[in-house]
């Protein structure tokens, strides 16, 4: 976070963490690991491997998201889950949110949204941050997490 702008950014906003939003998943593997272009904050693009698609119910609601990795990850370490949703933009950082999601032997994950967090472009501009896909855009407000950067 460049020195300049702390005063306007800092300290950053949760929302209250609410269990609601810590939800069972199961991850639904791609077979062959498509490899997707995803636009970035910089203009450019990041070429990511679609790992599969979780499936969840949130609120009642069945959902999706699709968890990817960097193009040519042979040991997943990380599964990478940017999204955005009905607060993206006015509650939330304007280019959306990330969960980072540690793989597990079962394939159930627990998406936990009180988790998620601004990527870096949102405090520093010198990042590129890849943008949620169409796919991972919930028609749903998620209240949980990190708020958008400011007062």
């Amino acid at each position: 976070m460049p020195k300049a702008r702390r005063a306007k950014l800092l300290p950053l906003r949760y929302y209250e963490i609410n269990p609601s939003y810590n939800v069972p998943a199961a991850l639904k593997v791609s077979e062959d690991r498509p490899v997707f272009e995803m636009p970035t904050s910089t203009g450019t693009l990041r070429r990511m491997e679609r790992v599969g698609v979780l499936e969840f119910v949130l609120n009642g609601q069945p959902m999706t998201l699709a968890a990817f990795v960097e193009e040519g990850t042979r040991r997943i370490e990380t599964l990478f889950v940017p999204f955005a949703d009905q607060t993206t933009g006015t509650e939330t950082y304007s280019s959306g949110r990330y969960l980072d999601l540690h793989p597990t032997p079962t394939g159930i994950y627990a998406i936990d949204f009180n988790r998620a967090y601004n990527p870096y472009c949102a405090y520093n501009d010198t990042y590129e941050c890849p943008f949620p896909p169409a796919s991972n855009r919930l028609k749903t407000a998620i209240r949980a997490g990190e708020k958008a950067p400011g007062a």
